[in-house]
């Protein structure tokens, strides 16, 4: 297959964070039979989305990654909507109130893709990717076989689907939307754009979106507010000053910068409350020794 791919690549522009790493071998696929034959062929590969709550090491990932922007079909019909997974979840949602089919009023203002909403399980406003879903087909790394798995294959959770636990790769998914009235579904998306505006900070500002995961019955943005984490920075990473769950890339900060920052927001809570905040944002890459251990501290259980 004619597929493009680029060697020593840096995806700086391509995640939401503007870090930049060196990526070995870079393939971008322009449909889901492609990408399916890149995971058939090359070993060890990694596949990434919009990058939207990725960081990618600044000391690089001489892996071959494989981006899915390109494999970016979607069908209509009736109330059946088809999306691959490179699919922007913000055209989604808009093509969707194009068609009068709500369900997808909260996606308008992320970022992410349809693979990586699926994967783990997007939410805000009292929506979820999973709430509409039918299936979702899925590339099994394990023994190379294509699987189509339904709702409750998928094992959906908070911030959580099986995919995670069985290193699924997600191809497409189907959806079954109800019809609203368009005026209404782009009242909603409205809405939560403003809600959004004034919450999180735009994307001109480099950001990987919400750092933590909420505690349950709790919020990691008042937990880390009341340990004064707005004022934290370290090198070119800072906490961003309206909300205290978002760091903000404002001059070149490295992977190393971040996740120092990440440490130093997750011991303040841990000392002050006795909670140990999760990690949302997901760490790839070949670590420094310093990132290899602030990652382990992050990511115990």
């Amino acid at each position: 297959m004619d597929i493009e791919v680029k060697h020593n690549f840096d995806a700086k522009n391509l995640t939401s964070f503007k870090v930049s790493c060196i990526i070995e071998n870079a393939y971008f696929p322009k449909s889901k039979e492609e990408l399916i034959y890149l995971l058939k062929i090359l070993d060890n590969s990694v596949v990434l989305g919009n990058c939207s709550n990725v960081l990618i090491s600044s000391e690089g990932l001489m892996q071959n990654v494989i981006f899915t922007k390109n494999c970016n079909k979607i069908e209509f019909d009736n109330e059946k909507v088809y999306a691959e997974c490179g699919l922007k979840i913000q055209m989604a949602s808009k093509l969707a109130c194009e068609n009068g089919l709500g369900g997808f009023e909260f996606m308008i203002g992320f970022p992410a893709s349809i693979g990586g909403a699926v994967f783990m399980n997007a939410s805000a406003q009292g929506q979820a990717i999973s709430d509409y879903l039918l299936y979702a087909e899925v590339f099994d790394i394990k023994t190379k076989e294509v699987l189509k798995l339904s709702k409750d294959d998928l094992k959906f959770d908070y911030r959580k689907s099986i995919c995670q636990d069985k290193n699924y790769i997600v191809l497409s998914a189907e959806f079954d939307l109800p019809k609203y009235d368009n005026t209404e579904i782009q009242n909603k998306m409205k809405c939560n754009l403003e809600f959004r505006r004034k919450h999180q900070p735009s994307l001109a500002l480099p950001n990987c979106g919400s750092v933590f995961k909420n505690p349950q019955n709790d919020s990691a943005g008042r937990l880390l507010d009341k340990v004064g984490a707005k004022k934290l920075s370290v090198g070119g990473a800072k906490v961003w000053e309206h909300h205290a769950n978002f760091i903000i890339n404002y001059n070149n900060a490295t992977s190393n910068d971040i996740l120092n920052l990440m440490l130093l927001m997750y011991n303040k809570v841990d000392e002050n409350f006795g909670i140990k905040l999760s990690p949302e944002v997901i760490y790839i890459g070949d670590k420094s020794t310093d990132e290899e251990k602030i990652w382990k501290i992050l990511k115990q259980k």
